[in-house]
């Protein structure tokens, strides 16, 4: 069946918000408070970001501003920065991975939290993708499917494009929750492909080196990794290397492509950040971070009629909308 005749559709959306904006009529400036357990010059999806809250009427610098916290690639820096923005009482608190996300979570229950993190359920950031509730609403990077999948679908495309490999090595960061859920998973996946999987863990820029010398010993076939803040700060070493020692990869995100890498599959990060974007104005204009989430029932009679289909009553009076 083609998807685009799937008969019951769920539907992730961003509700609008009636709240009319009265913060340039006010001349009140807003403080949006960033997180992140990379530097200051990871930059990637920055300007599509700001380029978004002009368009949706916000002036940086004016009725705008940001306080950034960066760890620097210290993970555990991570809650004290949390609880210094806190402090500051921002207006929101915008948290670049699953530690920055679960860091601010700590730090406030009544800041709004606009999170960009994988696996929010499993990881406890929410207790539910429907109804999130509480001061936290965001975008879970690995857009419409989640860590596990993406990180699955890149060792098919290394054993389609190289079909002799065998020995993969999975570059990760042991300190986020969810890469340490995905290499979980997809050890048995990896089998069926044919695939021995070889971690080699990293938690800071200074473990690099040693993650060079494992992989000079280990010898594998080809790397992958995801798109790790960490990683990604340290994508060029990373490239130099694998480029030096004539090592195939595949990455979370293009970015590493465009330093060298052979192949990636992953965000879009521009795309995400813009709509991280709309995300913050909603909620600067009067919006409850987890009112900004929903699933949605719908139900086309039409489309039953034409495959033959009679949905029961108790599955029609549960939809959120019916097409007839």
């Amino acid at each position: 069946m083609r998807w685009n005749s799937l008969l019951v559709v769920l539907v992730f959306a961003v509700l609008a918000s009636p709240v009319v904006l009265e913060a340039q009529q006010s001349g009140k400036t807003y403080r949006i408070g960033v997180l992140s357990p990379g530097s200051a010059s990871l930059t990637i999806g920055r300007e599509a970001f700001a380029q978004r809250l002009q368009e949706l009427g916000w002036t940086l610098g004016q009725n705008v501003l940001f306080e950034a916290r960066y760890a620097d690639g210290q993970v555990d820096r991570l809650p004290s920065l949390a609880a210094e923005l806190a402090r500051l009482k921002v207006d929101i608190i915008m948290a670049f991975s699953t530690p920055a996300a679960l860091a601010a979570k700590q730090a406030t229950a009544t800041i709004p939290i606009v999170m960009l993190a994988g696996d929010p359920v499993g990881t406890g950031l929410v207790t539910s993708l429907a109804r999130p509730g509480g001061n936290i609403t965001g975008l879970t990077p690995e857009a419409s499917v989640d860590m596990t999948e993406a990180a699955i679908k890149r060792l098919e495309l290394l054993k389609e494009a190289l079909p002799a490999i065998s020995r993969v090595a999975i570059l990760w960061n042991t300190s986020n929750p969810p890469e340490r859920r995905a290499r979980d998973v997809i050890t048995a996946p990896a089998r069926t492909l044919g695939l021995t999987l070889i971690p080699v863990e990293v938690q800071r820029p200074g473990d690099l080196s040693d993650a060079f010398a494992s992989l000079l010993r280990e010898r594998p076939d080809a790397l992958t990794a995801a798109e790790d803040p960490l990683i990604v700060e340290q994508r060029q070493l990373i490239i130099d290397f694998t480029a030096r020692h004539r090592l195939p990869t595949v990455f979370g995100g293009r970015v590493f492509v465009d330093a060298g890498g052979l192949m990636s599959y992953g965000t879009d990060w521009a795309d995400l950040l813009r709509r991280s974007a709309t995300l913050v104005d909603k909620i600067l204009r009067g919006a409850r971070p987890g009112d900004l989430t929903k699933f949605e029932l719908v139900i086309n009679l039409k489309t039953a009629k034409a495959l033959g289909l009679t949905i029961p009553p108790s599955l029609l009076q549960r939809a959120d909308q019916v097409i007839e």
